[in-house]
């Protein structure tokens, strides 16, 4: 384990107020203070819904109706607003122009998707999230019932430094031919962000492609799939201030193509010839190709239609404002947070210089639940706490049975900071 080594801020600094209007904002809760505002530290895991995403549903719902066979007016009209979700999530990430757009369930649904069709080995780093790290391990009767799933998942340590992880990647990469680099852009635990550009050339140098699960960095950083060099991308819109049960998954569209449909049925398929009751012949179906060929069912026309109005409201926002936001949280809560005895900051690599906004952290003689739940119940401030769907990394960093993550977003102020480092030198200062 290592502690991110940062200058504590000073005591006085200026207040920072958020810079998007989100849904919830003034929310207020008991505890034991009384009845007070509620203080969201958890954008993590599920951010909170612009309001001009939560617009964008209203205006929506009235309208609504099934998408791209319908002859009806309003079925025309939803499915234009599908469509352009598409297009308007591919500008958002600067996709190629013949990548695929695919709206799944979330990033674990897309990264399952995506496993399906790697002609190949698949490396991984031990610092992912389970969803970029379960997919790719198949289990015996997955196998046998598809044996062009028997592919192996080659699990590599991450070292103390970037550097050194960034080389132990490319040694295991040429080390053995491999289909696929799958690599978290932002740490779920941390905020760690990896250079994706660097890791990009390195998959690209072995003759491999990459998929970034770009969950915790899509809020938070422009991403460039074109100029980035990524082959594939996924994120969900929960953590994109569109919480409405939609993922997204980006990338080159032949392996998508070659592969099995994700789910067999209804919108998936071209043809399906009758059944004739004289063989046991199995029907041959033709499938779509692009996106349709992954997206059988009725798909969650509105969950799409909320991330495309995020993608908007965010690239309105600007990034570059949005840095400066979290920059100046980020630096009063490490700061906070470097001077209460006991409580210590975890950081995966000693040479990371960027990070998002998120904080991990345990505090000494306290729990990680011990911690959240003061939090909650004597001061009405939720955070997160365990192992974040991320156990090997936990273990890496010396803390099996967990930590204390606090996260923030554009509906973040100041003053929710200020009350959650207050609130934990409370609970310290009763010990």
């Amino acid at each position: 384990m290592s502690v991110t080594d940062i200058t504590p801020a000073p005591a006085a600094l200026a207040p920072v107020y958020p810079i998007a209007d989100v849904v919830g904002a003034h929310e207020t809760v008991d505890c034991a203070a009384g009845r007070v505002r509620y203080v969201n530290g958890d954008y993590a895991a599920s951010a909170p819904a612009l309001t001009a995403v939560a617009g964008e549903i209203a205006q929506a719902l009235p309208q609504y109706a099934s998408v791209h066979r319908g002859a009806g007016h309003l079925s025309q009209l939803t499915t234009a607003r599908y469509e352009n979700a598409r297009a308007v999530v591919a500008g958002f990430v600067r996709a190629r122009a013949d990548d695929h757009v695919i709206f799944t369930r979330n990033t674990t649904d897309g990264i399952n998707l995506l496993a399906r069709a790697v002609p190949g080995d698949t490396v991984v780093l031990d610092v992912e999230h389970h969803a970029n790290l379960l997919p790719w391990q198949r289990s015996g009767a997955d196998t046998k019932a598809k044996p062009e799933l028997d592919r192996k998942c080659r699990v590599v340590t991450c070292r103390p430094t970037v550097a050194e992880t960034l080389e132990a990647l490319a040694a295991e990469l040429h080390r053995a031919p491999a289909a696929l680099l799958a690599v978290t852009g932002a740490s779920n635990v941390t905020g760690e962000v990896l250079p994706l550009a660097k890791l990009a050339d390195i998959a690209h140098d072995a003759g491999a492609r990459i998929l970034v699960d770009a969950a915790q960095l899509a809020p938070h950083r422009a991403i460039t799939v074109a100029g980035h060099g990524i082959d594939y991308l996924v994120f969900s819109g929960h953590k994109l201030y569109a919480p409405f049960g939609c993922g997204v998954l980006v990338g080159r569209g032949d392996w998508l193509d070659a592969a099995e449909p994700y789910l067999a049925g209804g919108g998936a398929t071209a043809d399906v010839p009758p059944t004739d009751p004289s063989t046991d012949d199995a029907v041959e179906v033709a499938w779509r190709s692009g996106p349709a060929r992954h997206e059988g069912g009725t798909p969650n026309v509105l969950g799409a239609i909320a991330i495309a109005a995020a993608c908007v409201a965010i690239d309105d926002l600007g990034f570059e404002r949005i840095g400066v936001h979290e920059h100046l949280l980020r630096t009063r809560l490490d700061g906070a947070l470097d001077a209460i005895d006991g409580v210590r900051r975890l950081s995966i690599w000693s040479d990371s210089r960027d990070r998002v906004g998120i904080a991990a952290f345990t505090v000494a003689g306290h729990s990680p639940r011990a911690v959240a739940e003061h939090l909650n119940d004597a001061h009405g401030i939720g955070v997160r706490d365990g192992r974040f769907c991320a156990h090997p990394l936990l273990h890496h960093l010396g803390h099996p049975e967990g930590a204390v993550r606090v996260s923030f977003g554009v509906g973040t102020g100041s003053d929710d900071i200020d009350r959650l480092t207050a609130a934990l030198a409370d609970l310290v200062a009763r010990t």
